[in-house]
């Protein structure tokens, strides 16, 4: 079969080498006569497991000693309401910003436990510093890094006076993170981490404990860091994926290689967007994505040709999300640089064909 790129939001692209490995690994890892699917998860064998994915990502994010990591299940929708039930703390407000499909989400769920203070709402752009209205009696600040519908990506962290959240599900591990600017970060693991299934929190101590009253046990953060994620049966798998993936990245030079690969990937195919009176990208170069990339074309007629064109040359899962239009080419740490030249080629050789 001819190589195919995966151009997916998610579930993403895994590099190919753990791929390999697991495949390897499938029916008896490191000689135990056992699938790591077959496990306990309390056995020493994926113990061991579990424990070399957590040091390997506190290496790669270098997190503080007084942050909890957890690897739970729920995905990150799951974490919007995990939050607001954790950090109110006697508050009854939170401050928000909205600027996208998966921050309005956040925001809509919030809503059920406390009061929302919108700091900043936008739309195919992120907010500046300065236009954030963040107020004083909020519990924290919650904002989404990356929107992977809209492509819009924040250039700053967001400073706060309260604990900061951050909704890292489509950027975690793409570029090195300072977690000491945060109170809270989560992650769905399917697009720079590992397989759907899992789901990151990386959590300060000070935050964990006096969730609200009736918070259900699952979505307490002091039941998981009490029992070091296995509180009920974890999704093994993905966790054992997940290590391999951080294992892939620290023999590629860890994340600032990776920030200067993306980085580089991103500038290509912006630049042959930008380049061209045929395609258009609808977000302000300062808030661009390097994750998600939508473009639209001149004709909008022409969108299943280009699709079936693309496919044909093993480029896949271009389709734009339906609220939006267009293609959307996300390009994770696993989308390989010839990948992006691929479809840069393919879209020189449509527009002028097409064009």
């Amino acid at each position: 079969m001819s190589r195919v790129y995966n151009f997916s939001a998610g579930p993403a692209a895994l590099p190919e080498e753990v791929l390999q490995q697991a495949q390897r690994e499938l029916t008896d890892w490191n000689g135990s006569g056992m699938s790591v699917m077959e496990m306990s998860h309390r056995g020493k064998e994926f113990m061991a497991i579990a424990a070399q994915a957590e040091a390997d990502l506190r290496e790669l994010l270098a997190i503080p000693e007084n942050y909890k990591v957890l690897f739970l299940q729920g995905g990150a929708s799951s974490q919007f309401a995990a939050v607001p039930l954790n950090l109110l703390r006697g508050k009854e407000s939170a401050d928000y910003i909205k600027n996208g499909s998966w921050s309005k989400k956040a925001v809509q769920e919030a809503a059920r436990y406390c009061n929302v203070n919108l700091v900043a709402e936008g739309s195919m752009c992120a907010p500046e510093q300065s236009e954030l209205q963040c107020s004083r009696d909020a519990a924290y600040l919650h904002y989404t890094p990356n929107e992977t519908i809209e492509g819009v990506e924040f250039p700053y962290i967001p400073e706060s006076d309260v604990p900061l959240v951050g909704d890292f599900s489509s950027t975690l591990l793409s570029r090195p993170l300072d977690i000491s600017r945060y109170g809270l970060i989560y992650a769905g693991a399917q697009k720079n981490v590992g397989p759907a299934g899992l789901t990151l929190v990386i959590i300060r101590e000070d935050l964990i404990g006096q969730p609200l009253a009736h918070t259900p046990t699952m979505l307490d953060y002091a039941t998981h860091v009490s029992n070091e994620s296995m509180y009920n049966t974890p999704p093994t798998y993905a966790w054992y994926l997940a290590g391999l993936v951080f294992q892939w990245l620290k023999r590629n030079g860890g994340l600032s290689a990776m920030a200067e690969i993306n980085q580089r990937k991103a500038a290509k195919l912006y630049a042959a967007i930008d380049g061209s009176d045929f395609y258009h990208n609808p977000v302000i170069p300062r808030d661009r994505s390097w994750m998600n990339v939508p473009f639209t074309l001149a004709d909008a007629n022409l969108d299943s040709d280009f699709l079936a064109e693309a496919k044909a040359a093993g480029l896949v899962t271009l389709k734009g999300h339906r609220s939006v239009g267009g293609m959307r080419a996300s390009i994770y740490n696993a989308m390989p640089e010839a990948g992006v030249d691929a479809l840069i080629a393919v879209m020189t050789d449509f527009e002028k064909r097409r064009g």
